[in-house]
């Protein structure tokens, strides 16, 4: 069985959904640049606090699986800012030994 390199790249966005007009555009840059782009669930109507630790265990296992989809993570750290979620996706894609970019120049 042959493993065949797909034609175009596949890049999950991580960061804070506070973030939202900036996943939104660099989903569309990153889209145009020609890259498949998965991104958090969703970002309107629910709000953090009302989500039930089932339903967070469940996205938080959807949104690693996209990582291991991934050839990369893309973090969106807008003013510098990695909450403990993105943290632990950033140390999963490195477990995984996904390439990781990020928005801003980390220090």
């Amino acid at each position: 069985m042959s493993t065949v390199k797909n034609k175009y790249n596949i890049i999950t966005l991580c960061g804070s959904i506070k973030f939202k007009n900036e996943f939104i555009k660099v989903q569309e840059r990153l889209t145009l640049e020609g890259n498949i782009v998965f991104t958090p669930n969703f970002f309107y109507n629910i709000k953090k606090e009302e989500i039930n630790e089932k339903t967070k265990k469940m996205l938080d296992e959807m949104h690693r699986q996209k990582i291991d989809m991934s050839d990369e993570i893309y973090v969106i750290n807008l003013g510098g800012y990695i909450g403990e979620s993105t943290k632990s996706e950033i140390e999963y894609a490195k477990e995984k030994r996904k390439e990781i970019s990020y928005l801003e120049c980390i220090k």
